[in-house]
């Protein structure tokens, strides 16, 4: 399975055990009112908002929040203005680490960032430190059920997807963000049940540092994430077998 399952497995037991729904929902908010405002309010006429719109379903959001979600953008007093950018820096065992952040504040964001970085072991990096190390790519979560995972994958192939990978019937798979959309309606005609959809920032090589060090960086990607102004983080941790019992 590859880091990006891993790590996605992890968060949603977490998320179950932790009942964080409250804060969830004003991130998924966020990202909506975000991507409407890069181009028209309409899932059906703007890729990432239709994205967006898409993972605060997956998460059981109601309608009524995405709804306003929506209309923060287009509404007349606009709501709050959120700068979207990305912070970059490594981790313990010098684990890269890019961390997706919507804010107001930037000056409060990074200072809570870099606090968080910091306490852990890592490090707050310049621009460009590490964004190098990652492809954006789409990446479409499958759940192969009774159909045979490489039939599922030539169908993805087929479509224009990149890659295909298979772990006890957990299909990913990845496309050009372009394709994202196109690949993901194939999949469905073709009676796969998508789970989700979404632009991933995906590290081109993996790092696998020893067992105490692996836990201490996904202790820190939790930290992170709890940060009411970040989004999400990724980073090129190889998370083992091993690993993942540990920590779930």
């Amino acid at each position: 399975m590859s880091g990006h399952s891993k790590w996605s497995t992890i968060k949603r037991k977490k998320g179950a055990a932790d009942a964080k729904r409250g804060q969830l929902f004003t991130k998924l908010a966020r990202e909506i009112t975000v991507a409407a405002r890069t181009g028209l309010p309409d899932p059906d006429a703007n890729v990432r908002l239709r994205l967006a719109v898409q993972k605060a379903r997956v998460e059981n959001m109601p309608k009524d929040n995405i709804d306003r979600a929506i209309q923060r953008a287009v509404g007349s007093e606009g709501g709050d203005q959120f700068d979207e950018l990305y912070y970059e820096g490594y981790g313990p065992g010098g684990v890269a680490v890019m961390i997706l952040a919507m804010t107001d504040n930037r000056n409060r964001t990074v200072g809570e960032v870099r606090a968080v970085l910091t306490r852990a072991g890592g490090t707050l990096g310049e621009t460009g430190s590490v964004n190098w190390m990652f492809d954006e790519v789409g990446v479409i979560g499958l759940n192969a059920g009774d159909k045979d995972p490489e039939e599922v994958a030539l169908v993805a192939i087929d479509a224009g997807a990149s890659d295909v990978t298979d772990e006890d019937g957990a299909v990913e798979v990845y496309t050009e963000p372009r394709d994202l959309h196109k690949v993901q309606e194939e999949l469905t005609g073709a009676g796969c049940e998508v789970e989700s959809a979404e632009l991933i920032m995906k590290p081109k090589t993996l790092m696998t540092p020893d067992e105490d060090e692996a836990v201490q960086v996904i202790r820190l990607l939790e930290k992170l994430e709890e940060l009411d102004d970040v989004q999400t983080v990724y980073s090129n941790l190889d998370i083992t077998d091993d690993v993942l019992a540990h920590v779930s």
